[in-house]
């Protein structure tokens, strides 16, 4: 984007409220699990088991988990593993979609090949896929990270050669080819400008089906693994004890909810707001 063509964007979005309301729940997520030390204290994760159980108070605002353990604690570390899952899972996923993406759309013979690969990978449910590599490859960060990239790399593929394919027949990407202007050129400087606004959007949608997807897995014991928390294996540890304290499923799945609905949010509102069509509306 060139200078004033961004400046108008950031004026745009900060005049939307659904925006804004989306970027200070992220914001503020991301704020809360940086600074998981200072508020929860060194030891948030040590096994208490006298306190187990222990209602909300002064001394644990959050109460404590069947362990002992801290759940302002527990949340706000977990909240570190999820969202950085979430944000390495997205790069990787959208930055093969993307160069995929391109290559299918501009080049036909590639596209006939990849798009079958595409259409056999989707015909799956996408957490079917997820679960198999998990249990396939052993619970684990780096687990996780692989299963989720290799299922949501498909549907924004498919996203990104979709739009390369209405960029292709343009007028101008038509005379740039016919002077003999080579198509790495024409990928990098005309196309993929072109396309920028839905992979924009894609990816907050990625970002979200990434933390909800790390959620699924480590709530059926094929996640991160038993060393270290998240949102998930916090919702996993918690359903045997829903009944004695509410307190150990409200708030992890609290910050779940929130930070999905802040990023389905924020995809809504950048899907208006570089939608010329949307916009205008």
């Amino acid at each position: 984007m060139s200078s004033p063509i961004a400046q108008s964007f950031v004026q745009r979005l900060l005049r939307s409220g659904v925006a804004l309301f989306a970027l200070a729940i992220l914001t503020s997520m991301v704020v809360l699990t940086l600074a998981a030390g200072p508020l929860a204290g060194a030891q948030a994760l040590e096994i208490d088991p006298i306190n187990r159980l222990t209602a909300p108070s002064a001394a644990h605002w959050f109460g404590t988990d069947h362990l002992g353990r801290d759940m302002l604690g527990l949340v706000l570390h977990g909240g570190r593993t999820t969202l950085a899952v979430g944000l390495v899972v997205t790069t990787l996923a959208m930055a093969v979609a993307v160069l995929l993406g391109l290559v299918a759309g501009f080049f036909r013979r590639v596209d006939a090949v990849l798009m079958r690969v595409v259409d056999g990978v989707m015909s799956f449910p996408g957490i079917v896929l997820a679960t198999a590599a998990a249990g396939y490859m052993g619970p684990s960060v780096r687990t996780v990270i692989l299963a989720l990239t290799l299922v949501l790399i498909a549907p924004a593929l498919r996203v990104v050669r979709g739009q390369v394919l209405v960029v292709r027949e343009l007028p101008m990407i038509e005379s740039a080819r016919a002077v003999g202007v080579p198509a790495t050129r024409l990928l990098a400087h005309y196309v993929f400008p072109a396309v920028l606004s839905p992979v924009l959007v894609q990816a907050s949608f990625v970002f979200s089906a990434a933390v909800l997807g790390e959620a699924a897995l480590s709530f059926i014991g094929l996640g991160i693994g038993a060393r270290d928390v998240s949102w998930g294996s916090a919702l996993a540890e918690a359903r045997n004890y829903i009944h004695d304290a509410w307190w150990i499923v409200v708030f992890p799945g609290l910050a779940l909810v929130l930070t999905i609905l802040a990023l389905n949010l924020l995809g809504d509102a950048l899907r208006d707001l570089l939608d010329p069509k949307l916009r205008a509306r």
